[in-house]
């Protein structure tokens, strides 16, 4: 028997993906680009400028869906190479595994991840990264700050849906306690 399945991205139209959206919940990668010193101390943390689809300007972390016969692992190179450049070098180990599980819900206050167009579920990374960082897709740019200014109030009120806890999340679990 022949699979006919495509896996490739798109695989869905957006029409079957709003309907499938609508019914279930859908699994989804959240990468928290870092960068470390020779003593695996993290020194920075990556962030994403984004247009909103209220047209304004959001801090976010590298996030996109898991494909349908995808690892985890390969869902987590290709969003932070879409979102990061082909030479951001991130370093994913062979067996990711998640700091948090990330609900995000259509109705507002469920959890504190709030996403409007579905009910979705993202494992959550920390990934170094060492090369250089061009951002692409439909970010407008890549932005470092250090742990506590990415903790700190001004960062914290550019991000919405609960992006900002998950980066406080991150770093706590790095150590950095918020």
């Amino acid at each position: 028997m022949t699979d006919t399945t495509d896996t490739m991205p798109g695989w869905f139209t957006a029409t079957e993906l709003d309907s499938l959206r609508g019914r279930m919940p859908i699994l989804y990668v959240n990468a928290i680009p870092v960068r470390v010193d020779e003593s695996g101390g993290v020194t920075s943390v990556g962030l994403l400028m984004r247009i909103a689809p209220d047209q304004t300007f959001t801090r976010t972390v590298v996030s996109g869906r898991v494909l349908y016969h995808e690892r985890v692992r390969d869902a987590l190179r290709r969003h932070l190479e879409k979102d990061l450049g082909p030479v951001a070098l991130p370093s994913i180990p062979p067996s990711p595994q998640p700091f948090t599980v990330a609900e995000y819900f259509p109705t507002p206050g469920v959890t504190p991840f709030h996403d409007a167009r579905q009910h979705a579920v993202a494992l959550a990374f920390v990934v170094p990264v060492t090369g250089d960082c061009q951002p692409r897709q439909d970010a407008l740019d890549l932005v470092w700050f250090t742990p506590e200014e990415a903790a700190g109030p001004a960062v914290q009120d550019e991000m919405a849906d609960g992006q900002g806890v998950l980066v406080r999340q991150a770093l706590a679990w790095m150590g950095h306690v918020p």
